[in-house]
């Protein structure tokens, strides 16, 4: 898998999770909007830089969603979701990548 596909995948689910919570007024939809592209880039880290890796950054996926509420009190709801989903695709792109090309890993 592309190591930007994840990468797209978290930041979209970040993004496009509060939109939608937000635009329908359904915070369980804008939730599945989130558990859903969540799962898509826990897929591609686990297949670009293994379990552990995707683990690890599920756990900033699941971190920034919830640093977010707070977050949101001190600068704004949209400020606060840019801000976590800017850190989130930051560790995506430095952590996520395919650590098996040009290694000869045979992949």
């Amino acid at each position: 898998m592309s190591a930007l596909a994840p990468t797209l995948f978290s930041t979209a689910g970040l993004l496009g999770g509060y939109k939608v919570a937000r635009s329908t007024g359904n915070r369980h939809l804008g939730g599945a909007v989130l558990a859903a592209a969540g799962a898509a880039a826990f897929r591609g880290w686990k297949a670009n830089a293994g379990t552990g890796t995707a683990a690890a950054l599920t756990g900033v996926y699941v971190l920034s969603f919830g640093l977010s509420h707070p977050l949101a009190k001190k600068i704004g709801a949209w400020p606060s979701v840019f801000a976590v989903t800017a850190a989130t695709g930051a560790a995506s792109a430095v952590l996520g990548r395919d650590l098996g090309k040009g290694r000869g890993t045979g992949r």
